[in-house]
């Protein structure tokens, strides 16, 4: 039997590489990159550590993202994942409910990560586990604070779920899940290992706080500075004491500004502006967008509140009758400028990008 490495021979990534490689690819976020890559650091740390002792005392680091939609919750969770080379899935917390009831189990998310790991028990017992809309499985009846009324089974029933999952067990997943449930043939996996980034917008207790006035402001007065949720709050709000308690890294998102979203379009490698020249150059066409095109992009996104998600549904609707051409057009020059772009995004409907 091969002996175990020691932890100072594994390969690990500093806080400071970590945010590094994040901010190639996330804008914006400066203490969520900070306090996500401490964790991740940690992980790996404690990782090395239970290698090579069984009685390490380093706990998990599962963090909880807290900000409004489009900031880059999801975003900074696939790219630490691809950072850190471990199997990485995603899931939404509200396709999940109370074992023996129709849906999904938690153990679920756990077998979609074996998948990615192709059926590696090793690898994915190292993995990322991203559960988003955790806000939405909040405690949804005063009564079940105490027991009494009706069984909240797609709410506080899957935060209990969660709890074994999100401290470290050894749980039971599906090996194949295009089988049906009952003829599933099951691995034993424990999650001691994986580490659980959640997320949610918590609308109520994030959206803008701080930010309403009432009367007069003198010019140029400094508005107070936001206060950040609390744990009671959160509790308040329909979260499991127990659960917020196998989240100890909290991380509070801002809304991203103007010159943000103008950074997300032009300066990560993986900028929507890079990925329409690469398309349009395989037509042999030369594509160029006008910086005023793209401030106008930005402007609208952030007037509407759209956040970075919606940035490729309005590229889309700009870019339309360019992409339609545009096998007609081989070796031409195109540029896209700021009027285009004006009257494109005139008639949009922003309430139904945001619920995209």
């Amino acid at each position: 039997m091969k002996p175990s490495a020691k932890p100072d021979e594994l390969p690990v990534l500093t806080p400071r590489q970590i945010y590094e490689r994040l901010d190639r690819y996330v804008i914006g976020q400066e203490r969520a990159k900070k306090a996500v890559s401490i964790a991740a650091y940690n992980h790996l740390k404690r990782i090395a550590a239970r290698r090579s002792r069984s009685d390490s005392a380093i706990k998990k680091s599962n963090v909880l993202l807290i900000g409004p939609t489009g900031c880059g919750k999801t975003h900074i969770a696939r790219n630490l994942a691809e950072i850190l080379s471990v199997p990485f899935t995603a899931c939404d917390a509200t396709e999940y409910t109370e074992a023996g009831y129709y849906g999904k189990d938690v153990e679920v998310m756990v077998s979609e990560l074996l998948l990615k790991a192709n059926q590696s028990v090793e690898e994915a017992q190292q993995g990322i586990i991203f559960v988003d809309e955790v806000d939405k499985i909040a405690r949804r009846t005063q009564g079940a604070r105490t027991g009494a009324g009706c069984r909240d089974i797609g709410g506080e029933g899957v935060q209990q779920g969660l709890l074994k999952m999100l401290e470290g067990r050894e749980v039971y997943v599906p090996l194949n899940l295009t089988q049906h449930w009952s003829k599933h043939d099951f691995v034993q996996m424990d999650t001691s290992d994986i580490l659980f980034i959640c997320a949610g917008t918590f609308t109520d207790l994030y959206a803008y706080r701080g930010e309403a006035v009432v009367g007069f402001v003198r010019a140029g007065a400094r508005s107070a500075p936001r206060r950040r949720i609390t744990t009671h709050q959160l509790i308040e709000y329909g979260m499991l004491a127990e659960l917020m308690g196998r989240l100890p890294v909290v991380v509070e998102l801002e809304e991203l500004s103007e010159d943000q979203l103008y950074e997300v379009l032009t300066a990560p490698p993986d900028a929507l502006m890079h990925e329409y020249r690469e398309l349009l150059a395989l037509e042999e066409i030369e594509f160029s967008f006008s910086d005023a095109a793209l401030r106008e992009i930005a402007r609208f996104a952030h007037e509407k509140r759209l956040g970075a998600r919606a940035l490729r549904s309005l590229f889309e609707e700009i870019m339309a009758d360019v992409m339609f051409h545009a096998p007609e057009r081989r070796g031409e020059r195109i540029s896209l400028e700021a009027g285009v772009v004006r009257r494109r995004m005139a008639g949009l409907d922003p309430d139904g990008m945001r619920q995209s």
